[in-house]
């Protein structure tokens, strides 16, 4: 029978305890511990890439350890195996190379299938392992806008929107419709799905589902400029009488995004905190992924459609007004904001005393007035 440990040992290691867990104290295992069926997909082909690579990586650390062993130079009894014209095994070779290559076809069909099924764009299929998705059902969608340095989310279907809050019903399949102000940026809830990127004057996807009622923080997993620190939204998914009342306490926000509003909160401005909104321009968000939310601008859209129909002719060579997009120091906050101590964003009953807007056109309108 084993000694027990002396009641120095076990002091001894009660006290080096959290020494030796002082690595894992900035450990976050939500990655591991997803709360959505597409990030449970993503977790369970990390642990299968994991996986087949250890088989690999276990054999020869193990035979690192015991080679050193068995040939040390104090070891007599290998000297009878000792030959020095020795230089090829057909056996170890095949060995050597048959097994990472089969790993490899392995991690290529995993990957190639895992591509193709968590594709961001790919339209959901099932709710979770066991719950398929009506054909007939039609998913939620949220528009993200990624701002100077906050996150602006628009529900179309509800009328509403949120500033750096989030919140979306289990089990109902959502299409995420993401853009970008300024600069580059990359929307991630690592707990609902993958990560995908936010880019101005362009329109990205990914489909998820939430299937537990959790609360957790959704954050930019791209560098963009002096606020990305803390450029953080609070994520919630709640049940569906939950959503019912966080719906009913958005609406009760007596602000209305409207364009001006929207301006004034893509001004750059850090700790931005929780804002709610009405939202009755249904052109919103495609104005801002066609860089036209400000009055005089000309719609991306409506550029390209002139391109492809042929061109405007030479005299629009002239025709520069409303073609400024990448406003100098646009990504900066202001003197007089640093001046002020001014952390926040503005708020919306102050951005609403902004100039009117007048320009609701979209980008096929505005063309047809162009003509």
């Amino acid at each position: 029978m084993a000694n027990p440990l002396s009641p120095n040992w076990i002091r001894r290691l009660r006290w080096s305890a959290p020494i030796l867990a002082a690595p894992l104290a900035g450990c976050n295992w939500v990655v591991m511990n997803p709360s959505g069926d597409v990030a449970v997909q993503e977790r369970d082909l990390i642990l299968i890439s994991v996986a087949l690579m250890l088989l690999i990586v276990i054999p020869v650390m193990a035979m690192i350890v015991w080679f050193a062993v068995r040939y040390r130079a104090t070891n007599e009894a290998t000297q009878k195996d000792y030959d020095p014209e020795w230089d090829h095994s057909t056996k170890l070779e095949l060995l050597i190379w048959s097994a990472p290559l089969l790993i490899i076809i392995a991690l290529g069909a995993v990957t190639w299938v895992s591509t193709h099924k968590l594709d961001p764009y790919r339209p959901l299929d099932r709710i979770d392992a066991n719950t398929a998705i009506d054909p007939k059902a039609k998913p939620l969608t949220v528009q993200v806008v990624a701002l100077d340095w906050k996150w602006l989310f628009i529900y179309p279907e509800l009328g509403i929107a949120t500033v750096n809050e989030m919140a979306l019903p289990t089990n109902v399949p959502v299409r995420f419709d993401i853009t970008a102000s300024t600069v580059m940026n990359s929307f991630y809830v690592p707990e609902l799905a993958g990560q995908i990127y936010a880019m101005p004057g362009m329109k990205t996807q990914l489909h998820a589902v939430a299937n537990k009622v959790v609360t957790g923080t959704g954050f930019s997993a791209n560098y963009s400029g002096a606020g990305f620190t803390h450029m953080r939204f609070g994520y919630k998914a709640l049940d569906r009488a939950g959503f019912d009342a966080w719906v009913a306490k958005v609406k009760s926000s007596n602000t209305v995004l409207d364009r001006n509003v929207y301006l004034a909160l893509a001004k750059p401005s850090e700790k931005a905190p929780v804002a709610y909104f009405g939202v009755n321009d249904a052109k919103l968000f495609d104005a801002v992924v066609n860089l036209c939310v400000k009055p005089g601008q000309r719609c991306m859209s409506e550029l390209m459609h002139i391109d492809k129909m042929g061109g405007a002719g030479k005299e629009s060579a002239k025709e520069t007004q409303g073609l400024q997009y990448d406003v100098p120091n646009s990504h900066v906050i202001e003197q007089t904001d640093l001046n002020k101590g001014q952390e926040t964003a503005p708020d919306a009953p102050g951005a609403a005393q902004a100039p009117a807007d007048h320009s609701s056109h979209s980008g096929a309108d505005a063309h047809a007035q162009h003509r």
